[in-house]
């Protein structure tokens, strides 16, 4: 399975802090926002990734992730040029994908739960058809919204709307079979001139391939497009930090733990960031792991 991270458009609700720099590079607490989702498809086993951002931005993205060879990763890039919808992302990334399934994920969505490394394995080796996600939240008008019948089965899907019927948002992480491109391909502009995921989504749960994993009480999904939402989502990255000592979306630490690197490389990458506590935390994961290996 390959993965692409969507880390485009302008980010106009974040103006003026946008106006001159991508989102996606801005700080999410003490790492760049990239590196949450680029940590969720890490923890799902993806090694080659897809950034797809602005021509305007995409060179930060080059220069923060290089080829991902440091971390274990195959890391590309592309350009898309204007906002035309999420799913544009299956026809930017055509070539790329291939004959493969591929998981897409926005550049601006945190996940954060104990169980989501086992949920993310399992959505992997389903393979055939389309998963997507429902997250409980208070107002689900500014969201895709999925709805379920009383057996708990998937029946509709509604982009933002204006009387949602259920409570259900539609994150922005999406898993999908080879069929997602020409479905896309085949998806016709919505009034706003874009080629909506739901869409997409629709035309799964049309042929019956449609698949909704829910997250429960423990999971925590933020949408950092907004000034009080990027504040909340630093909070909460702080908070965990400090009370339990361990780094969320260390994207070193987790090509480690995966076996992508070796101790020695993990080691290399701390070295430049020894006198930061970020390089003292990994030197401490590879001297824990050298304990523990006897």
């Amino acid at each position: 399975m390959k993965g692409i991270i969507l880390a485009g458009g302008s980010g106009t609700r974040l103006h003026p802090l946008t106006k001159s720099i991508s989102k996606q590079i801005l700080p999410v607490y003490d790492k760049p926002m990239i590196y949450y989702p680029l940590s969720v498809l890490m923890l799902a086993g993806i090694r080659e990734i897809l950034v797809i951002s602005t021509g305007r931005d995409i060179r930060l993205f080059q220069d923060l992730l290089g080829s991902g060879e440091q971390l274990g990763l195959s890391c590309q890039y592309a350009v898309q040029e204007q906002p035309r919808g999420l799913a544009e992302a299956f026809l930017i990334g055509e070539e790329f994908i291939g004959t493969d399934h591929v998981c897409m994920i926005l550049g601006d969505n945190i996940f954060y739960g104990q169980s989501f490394s086992s949920i993310l394995e399992r959505v992997v080796r389903r393979g055939e058809g389309a998963t997507i996600f429902g997250c409980r939240v208070q107002d689900p008008s500014a969201y895709g919204v999925v709805e379920f019948d009383n057996t708990g089965k998937a029946v509709a899907l509604e982009e933002k709307p204006l009387y949602p019927r259920s409570h259900y948002a539609v994150p922005g992480l999406y898993f999908y079979d080879q069929q997602v491109v020409e479905i896309a391909r085949q998806i016709k502009p919505s009034r706003r001139g874009e080629i909506e995921i739901t869409d997409v989504n629709q035309e799964y749960l049309s042929r019956g391939q449609l698949n909704v994993e829910l997250f429960g009480r423990g999971m925590a999904w933020l949408d950092t497009g907004t000034p009080d939402s990027l504040l909340e989502a630093a909070n909460l990255v702080e908070t965990i930090q400090k009370r339990q000592g361990l780094y969320v979306a260390c994207i070193e630490e987790i090509a480690f733990n995966k076996g992508y690197i070796t101790r020695e490389q993990l080691l290399e990458l701390a070295r430049p960031l020894r006198k930061l506590a970020y390089g003292q935390y990994l030197s401490s994961i590879a001297e824990e792991s050298l304990v523990a290996g006897g």
